[in-house]
């Protein structure tokens, strides 16, 4: 049995390595992925979408141009890290297909109402997802579970989060309310899965055009870092979804702070808390393993346990 998903990204370079494992894993059926902007413009993002799922051999996969900015605020593109073109300025040659006609909203929709109930994975702001609630609010019961990220159990505001918090609130309120499973992958874990050069170096050994581009990718973070290590970042939210014992959480209250300045954006986790939005916060991730299961993946395009 495979799981159906549906992935909403931002490509970004995390973003990426969670699109060559989603594309790979022969435990997941993914059904079509869908843009927002945040790592950087939405018509960046779709470009290096079609890119990386070219690369990975998933010509097959349909790939739709959802939100430019968020609800509310001004977008605010995250070149630093994930380079000018968000895709580590590699030059990787760009995909000639075309994006499918349907803004994200309407793909998402289609997919969710067309066959079985699907995991829903968000690696980016939740723009995408707010209108998708709020214009279709039915398509709820048919997200089989949610799984995003974003957020933190500390005072910090996280960018998916804290880039779009107003959409953040709509969501988990939205499904909470619908008993949706929700999954937040928080940046208390994001770092954890953290691979080395050797793993870069396995993977670029090889001929597969995909395996290559992860290779890559990791080392663009690895010399970002400057600490001998990379994160696969995203890419854990999705391993989470093939092996989710990989990942401990506990049940606690959540909801985002709308108000202020400095905190607007800021994921308020209570363990006792009454807020209506009570989710499955990440608290620990065998790093180690999701590192092994996503490398495996991406460079055999299957995992061998």
């Amino acid at each position: 049995m495979t799981i159906p998903v549906i992935l909403d990204v931002d490509t970004g370079v995390d973003d990426a390595l969670a699109l060559l494992f989603a594309a790979r894993h022969p435990g997941l059926d993914l059904r079509a992925v869908t843009c927002v902007a945040g790592n950087v413009s939405v018509d960046k993002v779709v470009a290096n979408t079609l890119t990386v799922l070219d690369t990975a051999g998933r010509h097959d996969v349909p790939v739709a141009r959802g939100a430019a900015r968020p609800l509310v605020a001004a977008p605010r593109p995250d070149r630093v890290v994930h380079g000018r073109d968000g895709m580590a300025d590699l030059g990787w040659p760009p995909s000639s297909r075309t994006v499918d006609p349907r803004h994200a909203v309407e793909l998402l929709r289609d997919e969710l109402t067309a066959g079985p109930p699907v995991t829903l994975v968000a690696l980016a702001p939740l723009t995408n997802i707010a209108l998708l609630l709020r214009t279709y609010p039915e398509t709820a019961e048919r997200i089989e579970r949610f799984v995003f990220v974003g957020g933190t159990t500390t005072d910090a505001v996280e960018f998916n989060v804290g880039h779009d918090p107003e959409s953040a609130a709509i969501v988990l309120d939205a499904l909470a309310a619908s008993s949706t499973p929700i999954t937040m992958y928080d940046l208390d874990v994001f770092y954890d899965p953290a691979p080395t050069e050797s793993d870069a170096a396995v993977l670029d050994a090889g001929t597969d055009p995909g395996a290559q581009l992860a290779a890559g990718l990791l080392r663009f973070g690895i010399a970002r870092y400057q600490i001998g290590v990379t994160t696969i970042g995203d890419a854990g939210a999705v391993c989470a979804v093939v092996e989710p014992a990989g990942l401990r959480t506990e049940r606690r209250s959540v909801r985002v702070e709308l108000s202020g300045t400095s905190k607007r954006g800021r994921t308020l986790v209570d363990p006792g808390g009454d807020h209506p939005a009570v989710i499955n916060v990440a608290v620990e991730v065998d790093g180690a393993h999701y590192v092994d299961l996503w490398r495996s993946t991406v460079g055999a395009g299957t995992f061998e346990p």
